[in-house]
Formats: structure tokens, sequence, C-alpha cells
């Protein structure tokens, strides 16, 4: 079954999206795993809080990528091979592609260094395709902000950032999918999330994977 990986800056209805498919994969009798990166298993959950939290001792740019490599390897060990072997559909919000993305791009370290240490925490275990749900800068703001005056959530420490980080960023993932138009869908975030479920069912079908 699929391994798909929903991505994009923060506010971008990742969570929405992937919900929404789980819905309907559900509806047609498909086993679906859904889990999100950091995190994803107890380990991987407390070195999320070290990663995300905006207070205590910020980790270095090598550091923090080190992190979330280290979440990742018990991630793909614990989580998502099994759920793969099972034959489910696994769902990811983030993966690989933001270490790419806010690791080379928004902290500026070395690609390469990155693409190497994806590998190593992965051990061949690599999406089937990549969503981006692409969104400004200036509306991801926007929408972070709104979120924390209606519930009162804080930002962490990665959304504080500056926009210029975020510009990296987006740009990060951007390159990315063009370089595997194959494996990427890019969606424009500023559409509903109606029409947004709807593209991506439509590109699901278009693959095979999903019948009418």
């Amino acid at each position: 079954m699929p391994f798909i990986v929903f991505e994009g800056l923060d506010g971008s209805g990742k969570s929405s999206l992937m919900s929404a498919l789980e819905k309907e994969l559900t509806s047609h009798s498909l086993q679906v795993l859904r889990t999100r990166e950091p995190g994803g298993s107890p380990l991987g959950d407390e070195i999320r809080q070290m990663i995300l939290r905006p207070e205590g001792p910020a980790p270095t740019p090598r550091t923090e990528l080190l992190l979330y490599e280290a979440s990742r390897a018990q991630h793909v060990d614990l989580v998502i091979r099994p759920a793969i072997q099972q034959n489910k559909w696994v769902l990811c919000d983030r993966f690989t592609a933001s270490s790419i993305a806010f690791q080379a791009g928004g902290r500026k370290i070395s690609e390469e260094w990155v693409e190497r240490l994806n590998e190593f925490a992965t051990d061949g275990v690599m999406p089937d395709m990549t969503v981006l749900l692409d969104l400004s800068v200036e509306e991801s703001r926007r929408r972070r902000n709104h979120r924390e005056q209606t519930i009162g959530s804080q930002q962490d420490r990665i959304e504080s950032e500056a926009d210029s980080f975020h510009e990296r960023v987006r740009q990060g993932f951007l390159r990315q999918a063009e370089q595997q138009p194959k494996k990427w869908l890019i969606l424009n975030a500023g559409h509903t999330p109606e029409s947004l479920l709807q593209e991506l069912i439509l590109h699901l079908r278009s693959l095979k994977w999903l019948n009418n």
C-alpha cells in the first residue's frame, strides 16, 4: 500500500487534508496508519518536545538535525516499516523532505550531509508520493497568528523563526518538487479543504491507487 507524505509550511492545512483522506480511505475499507514527524513513537515524541519547545536551551543547527534523524530512525523501525509490511496506507505529516527544506534550506546545512543522514535514518524506506501544500510565508504567518489568537496555541521554536527562514524552507520544498515531478504533487494551500481533497483523490485515482 502507498506511503504518502504531506509537506508544507506550518498552517498549510496538512493535518486537515490528512484527516479527510484518512476518512475517505477507511470508507473504502482500507487500513490506514496516520502519523507525524518529529515524533510518531514514544521516544520520538520525547525528542519532538526537545526540538520544538520554545523555552529552555535551543539545539544548535547540527544538533537539531541529528535529533530529527534520531526520531526518524525510531519512527521508521517501529512504526512506518511495520505498517507497510502489514499492507496499510501510511499517511505521514513530514518526513525526509522536511529535513532538506528546514535544515539544508532554512539552517543552511550542507544538503549532502542532510541527504546522507536521511538515508541512514530511513534505511531504504522512502515515500511513494509527497504532497506539497504550497503556501506563501505571509499567509502561513497569518494562519499561525490566527490559530494562536483563537485557540491559544503558542507557536513553537521553529514556527517562531523569521520570515526569511520560512521563505528558504518554502523554496527548499519547491526545488525538491521540481526535481522529482513524478513523485510529488503540488497543491495550492489557498484552495478550500474540500477542493484539496478532491484534487488529491483524483490524483490517487489517476495512479490507480484508489478505485472510483
